[in-house]
Parts: C-alpha cells; sequence; structure tokens
C-alpha cells in the first residue's frame, strides 16, 4: 500500500481525534514519497534495539503505540536515542506513525483489551469521548435580531472578531418589524468580545441568546474503563486473573484500608499505563493500572480501594496480538504485519 492511503486507513481505524490533546499522535517520519508499505512492524515502544529488528525485517512502516517524538527535537544529530531513530528511520526509508491515547479511547483498543483480565464484566469509559467534529467550530453560539439601522455596523465589527465561525443571516420579522436575525458560532475567548459589541447597543443586548454546544458523547470510547463483573470475585482470584491474562509472574498489589485478599471485587476501575489522572476520585472496588504516584496509591488505600500495578508498558504490549490480527482485517490483508519480538518492560525484578 502506498504509504499514504496506509496512514489515512489507520486514521479510519483510530481517529487521532480521539487522542488527549498533550498527545502527540499520527504520523511521525515521513520518507519521501512514494513509498510503499510492505510490511507494517508494531512495537509497544521503539528503543534502539527495535529499530535495528525493524531495519533486519524490512519494515516500511514501524506503528509505536508510544509515541517516540513527544518533545520537540531542536537537532537530528546522532548524539542522543531518539534523534538517532528518526536517522536511522530515513536512512532505511521506514515511517513511524503513533497512535497511543487515540489506542487508548476506542471501544476496541487498548483498555478494552486490559479490561478482559478481570473475567466476564460490563464496562463504560471513565471519561467518555465527545464527537470531534460536531459541531465543527465553536463553544458558543450567539443569536440576535438587528435591523438595516444597526446590521451593517454590527457585522463589520464581528467580521473582525477571530475565532468566529458560521455566520448566517436570515430574514425576521419581530413585533411587525422587518429584520435581519444573526447566527454565529464563536470560541469562549470571542464571546466575551461579541458580548462587549452586543452591550454597547440595548436593543440588540437584551435580546440576544446564547448557547452552549456541546458536542455529543461518543458510546463506548474514552480514557479509562468501569468494569462491573457479571459475579464478584476475591481480590486474590482477580489478581490470578490479571496475572494470566498479561502472562505475568508478579504484580504488585495495595490492598484498601479495611480489605484483604478475601474481600470480594465487583466493581474494578482501569487505565492502560498511566492511570493516576484517570482513576482518581473513581469509586470502585479496584483500580488496575501500570503505575501511579506513591501518594494517589495512598489515597486510594485510604478510601478501601485496592490497588494492583503491573508496571507500565505491561498493561499494553500484549494488545499488540491482537491489534495485529484486527489490522489484518481492516487492511484487507493487503500488506504483511508483524508484532516486535525484543519490544519488552524496562523494568525486571532482580
Amino acid at each position: 500500500m502506498n504509504l499514504r492511503e496506509l496512514v489515512s486507513a489507520l486514521n479510519d481505524f483510530a481517529s487521532p481525534a480521539l487522542a488527549e490533546s498533550w498527545d502527540n499522535v499520527g504520523l511521525l517520519v515521513e520518507p519521501s514519497p512514494p513509498h510503499t508499505v510492505n510490511t507494517l512492524f508494531l512495537t509497544n515502544d521503539l528503543t534502539e534495539e527495535v529499530m535495528e529488528e525493524a531495519v533486519q525485517k524490512k519494515a516500511d512502516l514501524i506503528l509505536s503505540y508510544h509515541p517516540p517524538i513527544f518533545t520537540p527535537l531542536k537537532r537530528v544529530t546522532w548524539k542522543t536515542w531518539k534523534e538517532r531513530l528518526v536517522v536511522r528511520a530515513l536512512e532505511n526509508r521506514i515511517g513511524i506513525y503513533s497512535p497511543h491515547t487515540a489506542y487508548d479511547a476506542i471501544p476496541h483498543g487498548v483498555n478494552n483489551w486490559l479490561s478482559k483480565g478481570l473475567g466476564a464484566c460490563t464496562s463504560a469509559p471513565l471519561h467518555p469521548s465527545t464527537a470531534p467534529s460536531s459541531p465543527a467550530e465553536g463553544t458558543h453560539r450567539v443569536e440576535f435580531c438587528a435591523d438595516a439601522e444597526h446590521l451593517d455596523a454590527v457585522l463589520s465589527k464581528i467580521k473582525d472578531i477571530p475565532e468566529i465561525s458560521c455566520l448566517t443571516t436570515l430574514p425576521a420579522r419581530i413585533e411587525g418589524e422587518e429584520q435581519t436575525r444573526v447566527s454565529l458560532n464563536c470560541s469562549q475567548k470571542a464571546l466575551l468580545e461579541v458580548v462587549a459589541l452586543l452591550s454597547q447597543n440595548s436593543l440588540l443586548y437584551h435580546g440576544t441568546e446564547i448557547l452552549l454546544l456541546q458536542k455529543p458523547l461518543l458510546p463506548h470510547t474514552g480514557m479509562g474503563r468501569l468494569c462491573t463483573l457479571s459475579e464478584p470475585v476475591s481480590l486474590s482470584a482477580i489478581i490470578e486473573r490479571i496475572k494470566g491474562h498479561l502472562r505475568l509472574p508478579h504484580v504488585r498489589v495495595a490492598v484498601g484500608a479495611g480489605r484483604t485478599l478475601d474481600s470480594p471485587v465487583k466493581k474494578a476501575a482501569l487505565c492502560a499505563g498511566s492511570g493516576s489522572s484517570v482513576l482518581k476520585g473513581t469509586e470502585a472496588d479496584l483500580y488496575l493500572t501500570g503505575e501511579m504516584s506513591h501518594h494517589d496509591v495512598l489515597d486510594a488505600v485510604a478510601n478501601g480501594i485496592s490497588v494492583v500495578l503491573c508496571e507500565h508498558s505491561n498493561t499494553e504490549r500484549g494488545f499488540l496480538s491482537e491489534l495485529r490480527d484486527a489490522l489484518a482485517v481492516h487492511l484487507q490483508n493487503k500488506i504483511n504485519i508483524i508484532v516486535s519480538e525484543k519490544d519488552r518492560d524496562p523494568l525486571q525484578v532482580a
């Protein structure tokens, strides 16, 4: 497949618009076009060892769940390992694509895979995603009526305000007078300027309506998951299920205050990777994530919530095999898709 065609298909699989605003997702490194992709190489972390593997396996595009380029690069030299990744990618005509939190949000993504380690359960996003393109622009809609005497002057000034969109006018009849109904979308910042402008004319201002534009929630899409088990099981049993699903010999456990390993777990909140900010404040019997800060663990335990930590990438990496099969179907088996054998969590127990 042509690289641009493949990137479009990957964006359809998980829209980059679903990623968190702080994230860096999408095509990060692009060889000069045209670039044909015969082999797509999947990894959780793109390290230098994994890059060497990708080169040896003649990958044309690396899909790295974590973006190897996150903070801006001021130069591309051989000095640091992340710069060397870019150099090697371009030298070997390998593109780099990262989905990261877009894959966290989608219904068929990382958090859905992680929830399978709990056993039979129903789940819902902790922080639901909103439709990225509805409405297309603006946070507020402003509507007001103006007569012919004031219309042109008001519209002229409004058009000079940045972040105004969807400006429309329609004829209207108000209390027997011919007027014009003006409707516009604007940002929060622009709203203040629009209101200030309209307040200069009491007739315009008192007839003004301001609506908050709320984007519809996307079903089963968003950050984290709150999972309700079909049948309550003990904390110790849940721990064993998690270890089996993630293929780990051990995990770290903090037992909630007033709880024991025999205490039942009915609701579990989870977040792949680093879950503190996503899980915080959620009422559940258990928090499942890769890592949390010491003080967030203390807070959870004090509230009677047990915590299971599996290390950051251990809660993500197993998804790659499921992703390989899903992408094969999505891409109609047009390209070869392989999963890295060198990718692994950097931490081990000594």
